[in-house]
């Protein structure tokens, strides 16, 4: 039995998810961002104790599936931003159809009217809220930092985060208050 999980965005969540779920006695096929596979079918009241025990950790199942698309393109972008950007060797529109199996215009139609936002900003939000990640961590030049986000150039990266959070990359690195946000809150 497959559950779809809102808020999984990391590994750290999947650990997070996968203990909860075994505590209660659950064995699991396997857990990916956004799903959790069980050993075994469960009932309503099962269910239940599951989502009342994944929400203390600010996680939510989903049951229909307007909701489930939508986690799954975001969970598919998230995981692009996190582990593959640099790999990114197609358009982000082709990545996500082939990797969902539907047409990408009636995703983003879908993605727009449930979230507010198209796809392609949502993208851009995470691929700023990653170069902040990296900046504040004070290891990579913005030129790598531009590479490892897919960008074509150090300047698309500044424009983009300009736009976003208002200050330059470099600005940006001068302030001492931190101006993160959580990707869950994207």
């Amino acid at each position: 039995m497959i559950l779809h999980i809102k808020n999984m965005v990391c590994d750290r969540c999947k650990m997070v998810v996968k203990n909860e779920i075994e505590n209660l006695g659950y064995s699991l096929v396997k857990v990916e961002l956004g799903e959790v596979e069980l050993n075994q079918k469960i009932t309503d009241i099962q269910k239940k104790d599951i989502k009342l025990n994944l929400e203390k950790f600010g996680f939510e199942l989903i049951d229909d599936k307007k909701s489930r698309v939508i986690e799954k393109i975001k969970a598919l972008l998230i995981d692009l931003i996190q582990n593959k950007n640099a790999d990114l060797n197609q358009n982000l529109s082709s990545y996500i159809a082939d990797n969902l199996n539907h047409d990408y215009s009636k995703l983003s139609n879908l993605f727009s009217e449930v979230e507010g936002i198209s796809i392609e900003k949502y993208y851009i939000n995470l691929k700023v809220e990653k170069a902040k990640e990296l900046i504040m961590y004070d290891e990579l030049s913005l030129s790598e930092i531009a590479d490892l986000l897919n960008y074509s150039s150090v300047a698309h990266l500044s424009n983009q985060f300009k736009k976003i959070t208002g200050f330059t990359p470099t600005h940006f690195k001068q302030i001492k208050e931190v101006k993160r946000v959580q990707i869950d809150k994207i």
